[in-house]
C-alpha cells in the first residue's frame, strides 16, 4: 500500500525540477510548483468522487464526468494558443467528438466494457490525451501562420484558396500533435513500459491481462488523437482567413519572451 510518507517523498525530484529550471534561467519555476499543488488538490477531489461514483454503480454519472474534463482540457488546450481565433468552441467541439467517437467505437466492438468503473479512467486518458495533441497541433499552427504570412498571401495572391494556401502547415501542425502518441505507441515496452501496464502490474495483474489492457488503450489514443488533431487544426486555420475573400487577416507577432513568434489576432 502506498503511503502519504512515500508521496512526499517523491516530491524531491520536483524540487530537481524546479532548481534546473532556475539554473537555466527558464521561468517555469512557479508554473511546476502550481501543477504539482493542483494535481494534488484535483486529484484528492477526483478520488473521493469516482469512490462515491464507483459505490453508487450508476452508470449515468459517467456523462458529466467525462464533460468536465473535456471542458477543463479545452481551456489547458487554449492556454498554449492565445493566438487562435474562437480557440475555445473549437477544442470543445474536437476533443469532445474524438473522445465521444473513440469510446464509442470501443463500445460497440465489445473493446471495453460499459461501467462507470471503465469509462471514467479510459475517458480521461482519452481526453487527456485529445488535450495535449490539439494543444500541440493549435501552439504549431499558430507559430507557422505568423512565420509564414508573407509566403500564405502570395499563394493566395495567385489564386490559390485559404485551404491550398495553409495545406502544408496543416499537415506539419497535424503531425506535431500526433507524434508523441505515435511514439509512444511505437516505444512501448522497448523504451519504457506504460502506466496503465505499470499500475495493473503493482495491483498484482496478470502480466498478459495488462498487456492486453493496455493495447486497447494505446489503439484508442492513437485514433483520438488523429481526430482531435485533424478537426482542431483544420477549424482553427479556417479563422485566420476571411473566407469569402480568401484573404488572410491582419495579424501580428507577440515581441519577447516565451511567446516569441506566436501569432495574436487583432480585433476581428
Amino acid at each position: 500500500m502506498i503511503t502519504w510518507w512515500q508521496v512526499a517523498g517523491s516530491l524531491a525530484l520536483v524540487a530537481v525540477a524546479v532548481g534546473l529550471a532556475r539554473w537555466e534561467g527558464i521561468p517555469l519555476g512557479h508554473e511546476i510548483v502550481w501543477a504539482v499543488f493542483r494535481s494534488f488538490v484535483q486529484l484528492i477531489a477526483l478520488g473521493y468522487v469516482i469512490k462515491w461514483i464507483f459505490e453508487a454503480n450508476n452508470v449515468a454519472w459517467v456523462v458529466p464526468v467525462l464533460v468536465v474534463m473535456v471542458v477543463f482540457g479545452a481551456f489547458t488546450s487554449r492556454g498554449r494558443a492565445p493566438g487562435v481565433p474562437h480557440a475555445l468552441p473549437i477544442l470543445l467541439l474536437a476533443i469532445g467528438i474524438g473522445a465521444a467517437a473513440t469510446i464509442g467505437l470501443a463500445l460497440a466492438v465489445g473493446a471495453i466494457h460499459a461501467t462507470s468503473r471503465a469509462l471514467i479512467p479510459i475517458g480521461g486518458m482519452v481526453i487527456g490525451q485529445g488535450m495535449v495533441s490539439s494543444g500541440l497541433s493549435l501552439s504549431r499552427l499558430q507559430f507557422e501562420l505568423g512565420d509564414s504570412s508573407a509566403e500564405i498571401e502570395a499563394r493566395l495572391s495567385l489564386g490559390a484558396t485559404w485551404r491550398q494556401a495553409v495545406d502544408p502547415i496543416l499537415r506539419r501542425s497535424i503531425t506535431a500533435g500526433m507524434l508523441p502518441t505515435i511514439d509512444s505507441t511505437k516505444t512501448a515496452g522497448l523504451v519504457a513500459i506504460p502506466g496503465t501496464t505499470v499500475g495493473m502490474l503493482l495491483a498484482g495483474a496478470a502480466p498478459l491481462d495488462a498487456v492486453r489492457l493496455q493495447l486497447i488503450l494505446f489503439y484508442l489514443l492513437v485514433g483520438s488523437t488523429a481526430i482531435v488533431a485533424v478537426l482542431a487544426t483544420t477549424m482553427a486555420a479556417r479563422g485566420f482567413f476571411v473566407t469569402d475573400a480568401h484573404q488572410l487577416r491582419e495579424l501580428h507577432t507577440q515581441p519577447g519572451g516565451a511567446g516569441a513568434g506566436h501569432v495574436a489576432r487583432v480585433p476581428l
